[in-house]
Parts: structure tokens; C-alpha cells; sequence
């Protein structure tokens, strides 16, 4: 009988970058789910919480879409408890197999996903919980505001290495060029 293919990590190698304004981490291959149908966000997470998936969070991904992410893998009765819950509402694809999760977090997060992305990132424009599909560059992500200065990308497996080693460099720019700019109070006022 051949060997089947086991699953690797894309991004197990990849070091935790942390700098003093910015961290960009690859997040566990947990679970995504694609939730297409006529359901809400709220009806979503209530129906985590009844099939006990309380650790996940659900994310817009486009008209009557979501994104279901969490760090842990699901259970094959937790998943389909979920698709029982929806049944004749919406439809689920396990994405978890596809799409890597990366951390962007930092007083310089925003910034730096500024050079990447046409997004307005502007707190006001895309608040905590704001979701988007977009480009970083020519890679196509789903880019997430999970906080203040938090941000999650998710990115086909396939793209996920390259995109991870562009935003490495991105995040060394910026160290560099924060390390160099004045202090606000070493600026002199014009």
C-alpha cells in the first residue's frame, strides 16, 4: 500500500519576527472554514458555541460569506454538529487544508501592511473586526483587523511562503527606518 502524503506545516520553520513597534508570527494550522449562505455573524457564533467551537472567531469574507479561524483542528463531530446547525441555511468548506493565517501586530502593523495594500487601514475606515479581500502586493489575502494594532492575513497555502518572507522584509524596512527616524520630540517644528 503507498504511503499517503502527510500534512507539514508551510510555515513551520518561519521564526517569530518581534521588533520593539512590530511582531509577525505564522499562526497554527488550526481550522478555516468557508461558510457561504443566508445566515449572520451572530447566528454563526452562536452556533460555534452550541457545538462547542468557542475558540474560533468568524470573519465577513464577502456577500453572505465568512471565514470561520481558529488555532486548534476541529473534531470531525464539532464540524459536522456545525453543517447539522446550518443545514438548509448554508453550506461549509473546510479550508483548513488551503490557507495559512499570519500575525501582523504593532504600533507599526498598519503601517507596514500600508506598503503592501490599496486598504484604507485607518481605524475610522476599517475597524477592529473589519475584514476585506484584497492584494498584499500581487498575493491575494483576506486581511483582517483583529485589534487595534493586530491584523490577520490568510493566504492560499501555495502563496503563503513567499508572502511570509515579503512581509519579513517589510518588517526589517521598517525596524531600520524607525530606528533611524527622530524621536517626535527631537522633530523641529516648522
Amino acid at each position: 500500500m503507498p504511503d499517503l502524503p502527510t500534512s507539514k506545516p508551510v510555515l513551520a520553520g518561519k521564526a517569530v519576527l518581534q521588533g520593539e513597534t512590530i511582531r509577525l508570527e505564522a499562526l497554527p494550522e488550526g481550522h478555516l472554514l468557508h461558510v457561504m449562505g443566508t445566515t449572520t455573524s451572530e447566528e454563526l457564533a452562536a452556533h460555534l458555541a452550541a457545538a462547542g467551537v468557542e475558540d474560533s472567531s468568524v470573519r465577513p469574507a464577502g456577500y453572505r460569506q465568512w471565514f470561520i479561524a481558529g488555532s486548534e483542528q476541529l473534531a470531525g463531530s464539532q464540524e459536522r454538529a456545525l453543517a447539522d446547525a446550518l443545514a438548509g441555511r448554508a453550506f461549509i468548506s473546510d479550508q483548513s487544508h488551503g490557507r495559512i493565517r499570519i500575525r501582523i501586530s504593532g504600533s507599526s502593523a498598519a503601517r507596514m501592511l500600508n506598503r503592501g495594500t490599496a486598504v484604507d487601514l485607518h481605524p475610522a475606515n476599517f475597524p477592529e473586526g473589519s475584514s476585506a479581500m484584497t492584494l498584499f502586493g500581487h498575493i491575494s489575502v483576506q486581511l483582517t483587523r483583529l485589534g487595534m494594532e493586530d491584523f490577520e492575513l490568510i493566504v492560499l497555502r501555495s502563496f503563503a511562503e513567499s508572502l511570509y518572507e515579503e512581509l519579513e522584509t517589510l518588517a526589517a524596512a521598517m525596524s531600520e527606518l524607525i530606528g533611524t527616524l527622530p524621536s517626535p520630540a527631537e522633530q523641529p517644528l516648522k
